[in-house]
């Protein structure tokens, strides 16, 4: 090992751990830290929905989604700092998952409580906000908070499994704004606002899970449809499904082949 890397050991092992660094830290990623607790309220309003002990239902589901379009924000403006007035800067916007959230938070503040709409930010929150809590907690110390620290593992070890669940349940909420329509639970035009976000999610850049997601769903209908006891009629329908969303696909391009 060479010098400066010994010195950059030696200065990891020896750098300050307890409350006064955490404190220091704290001062010195404000906005890392204001992240970390946005999402942690997204965590309890999302949980204080499902189970109304400390908090209004009908008000903690409306704060989760609040909480979702904070942290949206605040990491859209660590991603993009400076906003100009140009088609260049809309075109980045719009590529950045963030932005994605931020419109997702929106389109439902003005739709009646669907438990389903809270999955993928509450499970984004958990994800992200665990991976942070093991960075304050290093801060503490080695040793801090080892219950805390079994669980970020666990969660981290589930991350595959948590992306894929937050990719299905964007699809999923597709059919299910159409239903919410006939049942007078939101407008009619949350379900074409919806299909925008989808597309979004679809060509995003930097997570693939969602175009993934499709892939797979699409294979598994297929295969059901060719099997042989399945009724003709059945088959049918299957297979109409599979072209018509096939069909409502955006165009891939740069942004979409780009990989996480």
């Amino acid at each position: 090992m060479s010098d400066s890397g010994a010195q950059t050991s030696q200065q990891q092992f020896s750098a300050p751990r307890g409350w006064e660094a955490l404190k220091n830290h704290v001062i010195d990623h404000k906005v890392d830290v204001a992240l970390w607790a946005t999402r942690l309220c997204t965590v309890f309003f999302s949980l204080s929905y499902i189970l109304p002990i400390f908090v209004h239902p009908y008000s903690a589901y409306y704060k989760a989604l609040m909480s979702n379009a904070a942290t949206s924000a605040l990491r859209l403006h660590q991603r993009i700092p400076r906003v100009t007035l140009s088609r260049e800067f809309l075109a980045l916007l719009l590529a950045e998952d963030s932005c994605h959230y931020l419109f997702f938070s929106l389109i439902f503040l003005y739709v009646s409580p669907v438990t389903m709409v809270l999955l993928p930010g509450f499970l984004f929150a958990v994800l992200h906000s665990a991976s942070y809590s093991l960075t304050l907690l290093d801060t503490l110390g080695q040793n801090s908070w080892w219950a805390a620290r079994l669980f970020i593992s666990m969660v981290e070890f589930q991350s595959r499994n948590i992306l894929r669940l937050v990719a299905f349940t964007e699809i999923f909420l597709m059919p299910m704004s159409v239903v919410l329509v006939f049942l007078g639970r939101c407008g009619l035009l949350t379900p074409f606002i919806y299909y925008q976000f989808l597309g979004l999610r679809y060509t995003s850049r930097r997570n693939p899970y969602t175009r993934n997601m499709f892939y797979e769903l699409r294979l598994l209908l297929e295969r059901t449809a060719n099997k042989p006891g399945l009724p003709s009629f059945l088959r049918t329908v299957l297979m109409s499904i599979v072209t018509f969303t096939s069909g409502l696909a955006p165009p891939m391009g740069e942004a979409g082949q780009a990989g996480r």
